[in-house]
């Protein structure tokens, strides 16, 4: 019993802390001057098919009906709690790229942005890093930076696992400021 009450402590410990991210985010990014990263939204599946070509959306894992609605509410966070981004910047593949379309109208490509889980793609992820903090360390840093990517861009630059759709807010440095599941 005693360890029960422990491990149910320590539980509810787990929810206020959760829950306690999830409050304050909004206040988070009003303050804009943050990096925003969006795990790519529903795509059913693990890696790309043998047939993977980047101009060809066919031949990709996609968004699932269920990852469109989540990139509309990914979307709908934002407008309705009035939070202001200077620019949206995604990978080349399209499930990122239809998650930035679905939740914000308009954005570039970057390919510091794209997936290198696949061992087809697996010898750009040093020179993709070199980039990407090449990137942000230019970054004139006037407004919130939206960055939709992958799992294991996300995991290489933060030491984070993040669920579809999952957003997670840094500063400049890189120091993890809060983050919020979109279901």
């Amino acid at each position: 019993m005693k360890h029960f009450k422990i491990i149910l402590i320590y539980f509810l410990f787990l929810l206020n802390k959760t829950s306690f991210a999830s409050e304050n985010i909004v206040e988070i990014l009003k303050k804009e001057n943050n990096l925003i990263f969006i795990r790519h939204a529903i795509a059913p599946g693990n890696g790309d098919p043998s047939n993977f070509d980047i101009s060809d959306c066919s031949t990709q894992r996609n968004l699932s009906k269920d990852g469109k609605l989540q990139a509309l509410k990914i979307g709908k966070f934002f407008k309705e709690n009035d939070i202001n981004f200077a620019e949206v910047l995604s990978s080349e593949w399209c499930r990122c790229k239809d998650t930035a379309k679905i939740s914000f109208g308009t954005y570039k490509t970057k390919n510091f942005l794209n997936s290198f889980y696949d061992e087809q793609f697996s010898e750009n992820k040093e020179k993709q890093i070199l980039d990407f903090q090449k990137f942000i360390k230019n970054w004139d840093y006037s407004g919130n930076l939206i960055l939709v990517t992958h799992y294991v861009v996300i995991s290489e630059i933060l030491d984070l696992a993040t669920s579809s759709g999952e957003i997670v807010i840094t500063n400049k440095n890189l120091e993890i400021l809060s983050s919020l599941k979109i279901n």
